[in-house]
Order: C-alpha cells, then sequence, then structure tokens
C-alpha cells in the first residue's frame, strides 16, 4: 500500500487508513480482530479512533489487539485518536478545555493501553472554549511525550486558518491534519476547507468517503432502503439520510457516473469512489469504516485502482458542487477584473 506523509508532518502513514466506528457495536471484537490482521497485513498502517465511538469500547478493542499481537506488527500502527464530545453527564464532561481533555487523553491512553498517541485530534470546534486553551493543552500534550502531532476534525476554513495560526505565534505544536466528511457527493469542503489546508500543508483525512454507503451503489432511486445497512436500519440517519440525499438529483448523476467507470474497469463502485478522493489534493489518507471482513477486502482493493485523466474528469465534472459565483469566482467577478486591468488593481 502506498504510504505519504502524515500532514507537514515527517510521519509516513497508508494511503488508506482503518476506521474503528463499527467496533463494539456494528463489529464484535473478533470481527475487529479480524479486520485490522487484515488490514497490517495489506500494508496499512494508520488506525484512527475516538474516545466515544462505541463509549470507548472501540479503544480497549484496539488497545488489546496490539497487546496481543508480535512487535513487528504494533510497531508499524500510526495510532490515532479524538477527544471533545460528551463521555459523562457532568458539565465538564465534554468540549476542548484543558480540564477535559487531560481526563480524555489520559483515559483514552489507558483504554488504548499505551503510553503515547501518534495523532490525538480535536474532535470538533468548541464555542464555549479559547481556542489558545486547546491548542495551549496540545503542545503540553506533544512536549510531555504522550501525543506526537495535534490534529483537528470537522473544523470551517477559519476555524482551522484561527488555530493554525495561534499555534504558529505561540510557537506551540502546530496541528499537521484535518478530518472532514469528504466524498463524490459530499465536496463542498473544497470551497475553503481544501485550500486553507493547502495552505497551511494540513494533511486531509477524509471520513465517509462513500458518503454512509451510497457511493457503493446499495441503494436506488426506486426503492426505499431495507435490510442489514444503515440505511435500511434508520433512513433517517444522520447526513446520508436516504429522504436528504435521494432527493437530489445530482446525486443519482454521480452514482450512474461512478457505475459506468466501475463496470467499464472491472471494478466496484466502492473502489473507484475511494480511489477518487483518495488522489485528490491535500489527502494524506482515507478513512475506511466497515462492518465486516469483507466489506474491508473489498474496499483495500481500491488501493491497486488508478483513475485515468479521463475517468477523473467525467468525475470531476458530474459530482462539481457548483458555488455560487460570489465570492468564489465565476463571470460578473472575471469580467470586472479584466476591466481593472491596468488601472492599479481591483475595488471592492
Amino acid at each position: 500500500m502506498e504510504q505519504r506523509r502524515l500532514g507537514r508532518s515527517g510521519c509516513a502513514v497508508s494511503s488508506l487508513c482503518l476506521g474503528t466506528m463499527t467496533f463494539g457495536n456494528e463489529t464484535d471484537e473478533q470481527g475487529a480482530f479480524a479486520q485490522l490482521d487484515r488490514f497490517a497485513e495489506a500494508g496499512g498502517t494508520l488506525v484512527d479512533t475516538a474516545d466515544v465511538y462505541t463509549a470507548g469500547a472501540a479503544e480497549r478493542i484496539v488497545g488489546r489487539w496490539l497487546a496481543a499481537r508480535p512487535v513487528d506488527v504494533t510497531d508499524r500502527v500510526v495510532l490515532a485518536t479524538k477527544g471533545r464530545f460528551p463521555v459523562g453527564d457532568g458539565p465538564n464532561d465534554l468540549g476542548t478545555s484543558r480540564r477535559h481533555l487531560r481526563r480524555a487523553l489520559d483515559a483514552s491512553l489507558t483504554r488504548l493501553g499505551v503510553e503515547h498517541v501518534d495523532l490525538y485530534q480535536l474532535h470538533a470546534w468548541d464555542p464555549h472554549t479559547p481556542l489558545e486553551e486547546s491548542l495551549g493543552f496540545l503542545d503540553d500534550a506533544v512536549r510531555a511525550g504522550k501525543v506526537g502531532y495535534p490534529g483537528l476534525s470537522n473544523f470551517t476554513g477559519w476555524q482551522l486558518q484561527l488555530a493554525v495560526d495561534l499555534a504558529a505565534q505561540r510557537g506551540w505544536a502546530v496541528p499537521v491534519t484535518l478530518q472532514p466528511s469528504y466524498s463524490l457527493l459530499v465536496r463542498e469542503i473544497e470551497h475553503e476547507i481544501v485550500p486553507a489546508c493547502l495552505y497551511n500543508g494540513l494533511g486531509l483525512l477524509p471520513w465517509s468517503p462513500l458518503a454512509g454507503g451510497w457511493l457503493s451503489g446499495k441503494y436506488s432511486r426506486d426503492a426505499r432502503p431495507t435490510g442489514a445497512t444503515r440505511l435500511g436500519e434508520d433512513p433517517a440517519r444522520g447526513m446520508e439520510a436516504y429522504d436528504r440525499v435521494s432527493g437530489r438529483a445530482r446525486t443519482w448523476d454521480v452514482l450512474e457516473a461512478v457505475q459506468d467507470v466501475a463496470e467499464a474497469r472491472g471494478a466496484s463502485m466502492a473502489q473507484v469512489a475511494l480511489a477518487w478522493v483518495r488522489d485528490r489534493p491535500g489527502v494524506s489518507s482515507v478513512i475506511l469504516g466497515a462492518r465486516t471482513l469483507g466489506q474491508l477486502e473489498a474496499n483495500l482493493a481500491a488501493a491497486d485502482v488508478v483513475l485515468t485523466q479521463d475517468e477523473t474528469a467525467r468525475l470531476d465534472a458530474v459530482s462539481d458542487p457548483r458555488p455560487a459565483d460570489y465570492p468564489y469566482g465565476g463571470p460578473a467577478i472575471e469580467q470586472r477584473s479584466r476591466g481593472l486591468a491596468g488601472r492599479g488593481g481591483v475595488a471592492g
């Protein structure tokens, strides 16, 4: 499996990452161990978890796997976890305050059975805590040897830029990664977030690269999902809810294009969708989330899928999120820029 740099850091990670949100819930411990074993066998190194995945069970499972496997296997693992969301009922059992993050990190290390993690990420923005407090804690954790690198997750463009600037200004450890939702059906981060990551050297770790299963081809326009799938069990589930996504004409155009590309090259739709997001600018590693070993096996095959320029261009075009012209460009901005060229600049 291809190895890439974790953002601006010198740490190498596999281009595909094993996500563990299903561990302890949709995937039992035996199944999780099988996934971890297969991922490591395939050359995967980056394993991502979080303290709130199945109320800490995912971290415990990963910890028991690490303890049960030979050192030559576990030494290759680049371990990432996150803290921010509620882990209890108390007023300080959530957020990115120094108090909560200190306890959250120590609890994660205990569950994982390790003395440090390679990447510790703020799981989301906290509007109630000064960012200096959160970044100061991350720097302290790096200096204490508990964390290799700080990272961010679910931040907007301006939040990301503020975090990078504050850390650099104070001489603190600067975040090296951002985890966003990113797929052929969710490309809006390209307006602001991706440019901010590219400018600052943050590596993207896309989650939900199959858009909650949509890009695997398991859902159709003519039948509401049923059975043992996420939307079959709960059609209103999250941002990929059936009614929310199926009502967009663009959704079916994208799925048709992905299916055409997949059939022409003898690959699955999921492999094509994963290959597309893996090769987007700034992506360090793509997070795979699987219920079963079979699903993981199929998705790992995306490591060998390299889309042609024509295939990529077709998928780019059909999935283009098409932002409003202003302030991102468009005819009005281009015409005004041309009209003011040579007059000393562009007026507001």
